[in-house]
């Protein structure tokens, strides 16, 4: 299985962005799944989570109410819509899945995810 992130690009305080994360191969609807991010000079942090089975997901403080995740079973995609994006969202954003999900359990720890995708830059101007 292969994730393929795209989406970033550069966008003015205020707007928004989504990103896209395809998985080839298996269907990623039996993961759990997350977008991490990194600024520069920062560690890598995360930003989404899902887990499919149960529909439960975490948002970091950060983002909670302007960003969502979400995916399209048909296409193997994973989303993370973002809007009302801030200077401070700049960063490189990974999306990543774990293949052993435990039922009802969001991850939370980079460590958990043993799939990433490449990074997509997202740089928010002021």
């Amino acid at each position: 299985v292969q994730l393929q992130a795209s989406g970033g690009g550069l966008v003015l305080a205020g707007g928004s962005l989504r990103l896209s994360c395809a998985a080839s191969g298996r269907t990623f609807s039996s993961y759990c799944m997350g977008w991490f991010r990194q600024a520069p000079g920062k560690e890598r942090e995360l930003v989404a989570a899902i887990n499919w089975s149960s529909g439960r997901t975490y948002y970091a403080d950060s983002v909670k109410g302007r960003f969502t995740i979400s995916g399209d079973n048909a296409k193997n995609t994973v989303y993370l819509q973002m809007n009302s994006l801030k200077p401070d969202d700049t960063a490189v954003y990974h999306c990543a899945a774990r293949q052993a999900c435990s039922s009802g359990y969001v991850y939370r720890p980079q460590y958990e995810y043993d799939l990433w995708g490449q990074g997509t830059l997202v740089t928010v101007s002021s």
